[in-house]
């Protein structure tokens, strides 16, 4: 089973909401017209398709009404995903969707406040083969703000866990906008560290506990195993910050999806999808908007994240 998850980078449809962004508008002066969603569908289809996995998490989908233009697409494509859900109960400006080939018991979100400064977690609960899977979808605030912002966050979906129950099969993924060791990255900026170095991914999630390879980590009550530690370092990044590699999506597992029992996570699966065509030159090759004072649509370019996969092995 392959779990997948992307920042697909603005994916806004053509119906106005009133809550897009200015160059999102409609058949505006920046060209968000047919033609570019178009290609902006067929660009993002074309990643998908090539890494097929079987549940993929989506960040940065405007509405539903986007994500079933994307589904289409990737049955145009030759790619069918028969399920899919989006946390859309807030009007927030962009949000966290999922496609998957496996039915899902049931869809929920999880609110991390009342406000629409902060996007709801989308929760889904499979079972597969017998046994039960929760998924979580997250896209955490971004690094224009401090750890603070991202801490809120990791302790909703930490409660939520915890009423779960560390103990079940658990997969939280999707754009954190946290490195994996967030807790040694962010010491370096100061306008980032307003919580005494204490960070969402790492403290909060329990990251921190275990930082080794698959083979080697040891169990750690009550935390989670963020599979990049099972990665070679150089292949450790999803995004290019000015010319500098980083990590911004993760995918974080229960300690019984490293049990290799019933459900479990494949040693040395975990990888970014860093296809040539993905970059231009050293940079990630991004949907193209122009820096003009009327900003507008080049209708090239793909998403600023690559993707993350890793496989699991259903016993």
């Amino acid at each position: 089973m392959k779990i997948a998850t992307y920042n697909v980078e603005n994916l806004f449809d053509l119906q106005k909401s009133g809550h897009e962004y200015s160059e999102y508008i409609p058949n505006g002066p920046s060209l968000w017209n047919q033609k570019n969603y178009k290609i902006k569908l067929h660009n993002i289809s074309q990643v998908i398709k090539e890494i097929d996995a079987d549940i993929i998490a989506l960040q940065e989908v405007e509405s539903l009404q986007a994500l079933l233009d994307l589904r289409f697409t990737l049955k145009q494509h030759g790619l069918y995903y028969q399920y899919y859900s989006i946390a859309d109960k807030k009007d927030t400006t962009i949000k966290v969707a999922l496609l998957s080939k496996i039915p899902f018991v049931y869809s929920k979100e999880v609110s991390v406040t009342q406000t629409l400064e902060y996007r709801n977690i989308l929760e889904n609960k499979f079972v597969v083969n017998g046994k039960e899977l929760y998924v979580f979808v997250n896209h955490w605030k971004s690094k224009s703000g401090a750890e603070s912002r991202r801490i809120i966050s990791a302790k909703a979906l930490k409660k939520r866990v915890s009423e779960i129950g560390f103990d079940k099969n658990i997969i939280l993924l999707g754009d954190f906008n946290s490195d994996y060791e967030e807790y040694i990255k962010f010491k370096r900026k100061r306008k980032h560290n307003d919580t005494d170095g204490i960070t969402g991914i790492n403290h909060i999630l329990g990251t921190i506990n275990q930082r080794d390879r698959a083979s080697k980590v040891k169990y750690a009550q009550d935390s989670f195993y963020n599979l990049w530690y099972d990665a070679d370092k150089e292949d450790r990044y999803t995004y290019i910050y000015r010319g500098k590699k980083e990590v911004l999506d993760n995918i974080l597992i229960s300690q019984p999806l490293l049990d290799e029992k019933d459900i479990s996570y494949i040693h040395g699966s975990i990888s970014n999808f860093d296809k040539e065509y993905l970059f231009k030159k050293k940079s990630i090759n991004r949907w193209e908007v122009s820096r003009a004072k009327v900003r507008k649509h080049k209708g090239k370019g793909y998403s600023d994240h690559l993707s993350v996969t890793a496989k699991f092995r259903i016993n």
